[in-house]
């Protein structure tokens, strides 16, 4: 097991923009914000604070499962063992989420809670309140405060669109403002302090952003800032891309699951962001218990037993994109016959009683499937003696994702070279086979090989739009890359897919889905907010 150093830090601060309307303080203790005085060595904890809401990122109600089970690539189907919820989770897959959804609220709140943290520190921070130690650590603090902000604000501009940009401590009711005034905040900030960060990557800067982990987040808003902005900056985004790259400070590891690992990845150079877990002291990474049947415990002998039958599980029409030598399938999607540590058999409990609990690819439908259907979470290691909580961290950035970044921007700007960067983060996944790795230019622009179309009994019943995908077969690496990691819808509504195919029960419902709600909690406590077009 990695070693983990858990700093805790006590910041006081209002969840934004969701509290209810009573802003009376009520002090439960003798120390309170304004009477504690800081010191010197309270400098590092607090700005370490800023980092505590990402952990709440990971979980099936959260930016996690928002993101993976209203795209076409995960789904989490109701079965025997329960998994309805008055059918949350069914409601991503349609589309049919409302202001209500607990998904949608949850990452709102937790969104908002850190950047009223970063507003808090960085008010404290310019004001001496929390002493730095010298001028030095003082602007390093602060600019990694900022840089931290403005991840949050990335995401709030990603999943909500239109939204509140508060810079400072108030209790203010803000109004909203434009996609477009929250993504230049972002821009303006990130370029302001990436090059004050450190250097430094691993060691001390694992799970911190540093300079290489400020740019890797600024390409990301590039990459994606015509759908933000309408208009596109696919050479900025490259021209981070290759810094990052010219760095010569990362590479790709040589196992692809090696960034998926309990232990040995603090100094892995293919990370250079993450959200670091601990079991006990940092927990949120619950991944395998929502995703695996409660049988697996036997095989991977946790200390807890995983939800029910478990849910999270893939699409088959998805899986059915991956080649067969791809070992990426393999190391990404628990598959086939299930056995005990010690090598016995491991049998349904539900609806396949006493038979061979044998995990297979096809689902009826999205709405509810056997307890043995639907490939599960493999990607992340989950070793023995774990709880509901997870030790293994979570990469929000690997390498490879620069190097397809890069290779998308060349695409779209119609210059060469993106072949031989796709081919490069393939090698690994075709050792035995490494003649298909390659891939070229050419290839990268043909259609996506998913079979899209709305699925009735195992069986494509209405295709859908079958319009062909812009450099469909990029979107399908970018899959076969990524599965489990965060991305897809992202890069679904990047390439036009998000609102306009069929995928198992999934059919368009509008282009406004492309941003969520602002949840109804939140409207009804702020009358200075209006809701997002279209949304009743």
């Amino acid at each position: 097991m990695k070693t983990y150093k858990y700093i805790s830090a006590i910041i006081s601060a209002c969840m934004l923009l969701s509290c209810s309307n009573d802003l009376s303080e009520k002090v439960f203790s003798y120390v309170t914000d304004q009477s504690y005085e800081y010191t010197e060595d309270d400098f590092n904890p607090i700005v370490a604070s800023v980092y505590r809401p990402v952990r709440d990122f990971i979980g099936h109600q959260n930016w996690y499962m928002a993101q993976e089970s209203s795209s076409d690539a995960i789904v989490m189907p109701a079965n025997a063992s329960g998994w309805d919820d008055g059918g949350i989770y069914k409601r991503m897959h349609y589309h049919t989420w409302n202001s209500e959804q607990v998904h949608i609220g949850n990452l709102w709140n937790t969104l908002y809670f850190g950047i009223t943290l970063a507003n808090k520190v960085i008010e404290q921070i310019e004001n001496d309140i929390v002493p730095a130690p010298s001028p030095e650590i003082k602007t390093l603090g602060l600019s990694e405060v900022r840089a931290m902000r403005a991840f949050y604000y990335w995401m709030v501009c990603d999943n909500f669109g239109e939204a509140p940009l508060v810079k400072e401590v108030t209790e203010e009711m803000p109004s909203k403002n434009t996609r477009k005034e929250i993504y230049d905040f972002i821009v303006s900030e990130l370029k302001d302090v990436h090059n004050i960060l450190p250097e430094t990557h691993g060691g001390t800067q694992y799970g911190r952003i540093n300079k290489w982990a400020a740019k890797t987040i600024l390409a990301n808003i590039y990459l994606n800032a015509e759908v933000y902005t309408g208009q596109p900056a696919w050479e900025e985004c490259l021209a981070l891309c290759d810094e990052i790259i010219g760095s010569n400070k990362f590479n790709l590891a040589d196992n692809y699951n090696a960034a998926f690992r309990n232990s040995g990845i603090e100094n892995l150079p293919e990370i250079i962001f993450t959200i670091p877990f601990d079991r006990d002291f940092a927990e949120g990474n619950s991944i395998h218990m929502f995703s695996w049947h409660g049988e697996l415990k036997k095989k991977y002998e946790t200390e807890a037993t995983p939800w029910g039958s478990g849910s999270a599980m893939g699409i088959s029409q998805f899986i059915d994109t991956y080649h067969p030598n791809d070992t990426r399938l393999e190391d990404s999607w628990l598959m086939g016959e299930q056995y005990a540590a010690d090598g016995t058999l491991l049998t349904g409990v539900y609806d396949m009683l006493d038979l061979p609990l044998t995990f297979t690819k096809d689902l009826p439908n999205g709405e509810y499937t056997l307890e043995t259907e639907g490939y599960r979470m493999n990607k992340f290691e989950v070793i023995a003696g774990s709880t509901h909580n997870s030790s293994t961290d979570f990469p929000l950035f690997r390498y490879s994702q620069v190097l397809l970044m890069k290779a998308e921007c060349l695409l779209r700007t119609n210059q060469g070279g993106a072949g031989v960067l796709v081919t490069q983060v393939r090698n690994r996944a075709f050792k035995e086979n490494p003649s298909m790795a390659t891939v070229t230019d050419s290839q990268l622009r043909e259609n996506s090989v998913y079979q899209y179309g709305y699925v009735e009994n195992y069986i494509i019943t209405k295709p859908g739009n079958q319009d062909p995908v812009v450099l469909g077969r990029l979107l399908d690496e970018l899959g076969w890359e990524f599965a489990w990691e965060g991305f897809r819808r992202r890069d679904m509504i990047r390439f036009g897919t998000y609102t306009t195919k069929s995928w198992l029960s999934h059919e368009p419902q509008g282009n406004y889905r492309t941003v969520f709600p602002i949840p109804e909690a939140t409207l009804t406590s702020n009358p200075n907010l209006v809701q997002n077009p279209d949304y009743k």
